[in-house]
């Protein structure tokens, strides 16, 4: 029988893929069975464990929450400081404009000083209008509150806030500026 070189040659390529084709079929189901193994022995070790008590530390937990209640106690205060000074200023207002109009009401003050009265409650209506405009826009800036304190040549706005860059405290000044007819070095910006 004689046998050509050429189909020698196919029968050992041939012969030598085939053995490479069985050696990669072995190695992935030696592979596969490893991870079979390797799943079961973990899901038995976490069966195993199953019920046990772990101690865990709670201290980080409790020094977040000790953090977020401090925080939660300087916010609270902060608020309070806004709301009681704005009452405190609705509150002055309201009892300048009753002064006002217990003036109009008596019989004893002449028309000229009434007019003068009616004149102040104007300029106190548009002030305290002007005010809470100011207030709504440098809060629509992103500023969580604020609140403004207007004395005869000055306006005094605090601020909720850490730190004030200077393109805010820009913003601020034009807001009050605009809103209250005043001079930008009138304008006294602080943050709380």
């Amino acid at each position: 029988m004689k046998v050509k070189k050429g189909s020698v040659a196919i029968y050992v390529l041939a012969l030598m893929l085939v053995t490479a084709g069985y050696w990669n079929y072995i190695s992935k189901e030696t592979k596969t069975l490893e991870t079979v193994s390797m799943n079961q022995n973990t899901q038995n070790t976490n069966d195993e464990n199953l019920g046990d008590a772990t101690l865990v530390s709670n201290n980080e937990i409790t020094d977040a929450n000790q953090n977020t209640e401090e925080r939660t106690e300087e916010d609270k205060k902060i608020d309070d400081y806004f709301q009681e000074s704005k009452l405190s200023r609705d509150t002055m207002y309201s009892q300048t404009l009753e002064t006002y109009q217990g003036m109009l009401n008596n019989s004893n003050v002449s028309e000229e000083q009434k007019s003068i009265v009616t004149q102040e409650i104007t300029e106190l209506n548009k002030e305290k209008n002007a005010i809470m405009i100011c207030e709504n826009l440098i809060e629509t800036k992103g500023f969580e509150n604020c609140v403004i304190f207007v004395n005869v040549d000055s306006i005094s706005v605090i601020v909720r806030a850490d730190e004030l860059k200077t393109d805010e405290i820009a913003q601020i000044q034009n807001i009050v500026s605009r809103e209250m007819n005043a001079k930008v070095e009138n304008i006294h910006i602080m943050t709380k």
